[in-house]
């Protein structure tokens, strides 16, 4: 099923690595905002800590659902937030490549 980017919003979980530094956040565009957090701008916290690896994605309909997932999702704990990852994505992959329209990404020297 096609989404329409107007109407589809994103609640994203960034890695600086397997089981590392998280980010949690939400936008309606999600291949501009993981572009931003890679080209070190949007966010000092995901800069200063080398958060960048999409290691988590949900989507919603409505932005009122998505900012109040990721609200939830941030008061969590971190073990709860590993869990939530590793049920989906136990070998913590780089879902980028994976989005419709992303742009190819050089392999990560450091993986």
């Amino acid at each position: 099923m096609a989404h329409d980017n107007s109407r589809t919003y994103f609640v994203y979980i960034l890695a600086s690595k397997p089981r590392g530094t998280l980010y949690v956040g939400v936008t309606n565009s999600i291949l501009t905002r993981i572009e931003q957090h890679r080209a070190g701008i949007g966010s000092a916290f995901t800069k200063r800590y080398g958060v960048h690896t999409l290691v988590w994605l949900e989507l919603h309909s409505a932005i009122t659902l998505a900012i109040q997932r990721e609200k939830t999702i941030k008061h969590y704990t971190r073990d709860w937030k590993i869990n939530l990852i590793e049920r989906e994505n136990p070998h913590w992959l780089d879902l980028y490549p994976t989005l419709p329209g992303a742009a190819p990404t050089p392999p990560d020297p450091t993986r």
